[in-house]
């Protein structure tokens, strides 16, 4: 099996690119996605991947600014043409490094050791290749955000960012709700919908600082532990429950748990950290921007492989443009969602 070295990884990335490209229609299947600003074409095997581009995405409407173009290859050996997965032959392998090395080449990529697991994009041509070593051959938080790493590149390129952020809106305006595991995001995001407000997104959402701060939908799936899906009387809602995820946490997607569409935007207007307080009422309050910057920044580029210089310029501008809470959670959803929408309706206060 052939090793990549530092020196040999944009030779590597390029061969890649073009054995995926060269396979063109021996993939089993292609997938069409409608995205914010972007249109997705995915060239694929059948199975899991396949069926999580089926209902993992928000798609977009059609009345929006011409879309580009980007397209993304599932390979695996299993499809002629495609080799086997290299291994990493340095001694020595940081995120970092591997990043730069590509970036000086103009791409950009992501290595997970423990299956061999490699993607590379070229931003110039917006086409990139996803090589496991079979088709079932991915990292377990894949199926819920598929092809995440493409999406982050590709929108970087035109300066949005992907953010791990959870958003509460209604009437078109909304909070981006910031933090790192644990902090009530989700739990907050799940509330709100339960309770009429809005989300474009739980976990992953496109932020745009063009014009002002708003937020668009890529990935419709929603996440709760066993504590809080009871807590929300999910298992009431949901009558069919799949088996938990790799983190032992409930799956399911927006609509499952609203009937509102979701909106295609929404303009940001504050940026509010969660924390579980255990009080019995919730409440808002100023943080200071480096706290806000302390719980939006570091797992938004820790998750996204590959710009990291300029991500921490972008989340450093999102949080001077933007006022920045603390919101201490109560522990009644219909009155956290209450707190959230009386914030939003009257004023930022």
């Amino acid at each position: 099996m052939p090793r990549v070295t530092l020196e040999t990884l944009p030779d590597y990335g390029r061969y890649l690119l073009a054995a995926a490209e060269n396979a063109g229609l021996r993939y089993p299947t292609t997938c069409k996605v409608s995205l914010p600003l972007l249109e997705l074409t995915v060239h694929l095997g059948h199975g899991v991947l396949a069926d999580a581009l089926g209902h993992a995405f928000v798609e977009a409407g059609r009345d929006r600014p011409e879309p580009a173009a980007c397209r993304v290859f599932i390979a695996y050996p299993g499809i002629h043409g495609i080799p086997e997965p290299a291994r990493w032959g340095d001694a020595h392998f940081t995120e970092h490094g591997f990043a730069k090395r590509l970036a000086e080449a103009g791409l950009r990529g992501h290595y997970f050791h423990d299956l061999d697991f490699w993607q590379i994009y070229d931003p110039h041509r917006s086409v990139g290749v996803q090589l496991m070593a079979s088709a079932d051959a991915f990292p377990p938080w894949e199926p819920g955000a598929p092809l995440r790493a493409f999406l982050h590149w590709e929108y970087a390129a035109r300066g949005m960012r992907l953010t791990h952020a959870g958003t509460l809106g209604i009437d078109g305006k909304g909070i981006l709700l910031a933090g790192a595991g644990g902090a009530g995001k989700s739990g907050t995001v799940a509330a709100g919908l339960l309770n009429g407000l809005d989300s474009v997104g739980d976990d992953y959402v496109l932020i745009d600082l063009v014009g002002g701060v708003t937020a668009r939908p890529l990935f419709s799936t929603l996440k709760q532990d066993a504590r809080g899906f009871a807590r929300l009387g999910l298992q009431q809602r949901l009558a069919e429950q799949g088996p938990l995820n790799w983190q032992g946490k409930h799956t399911f997607h927006i609509g499952d748990v609203t009937p509102r569409p979701v909106p295609a935007m929404l303009d940001i207007v504050a940026l509010v950290v969660p924390h579980i307080s255990g009080g019995g009422a919730s409440s808002i309050m100023p943080v200071s921007r480096r706290d806000a910057m302390i719980a939006l920044a570091p797992s938004g580029i820790a998750q996204m492989p590959g710009e990291r210089e300029s991500g921490f310029r972008f989340f450093s501008e999102l949080t001077r443009l933007l006022p920045c809470f603390r919101l201490s959670l109560g522990t009644d959803p219909a009155e956290i969602a209450g707190a959230i929408e009386n914030f939003l309706t009257r004023g930022l206060s």
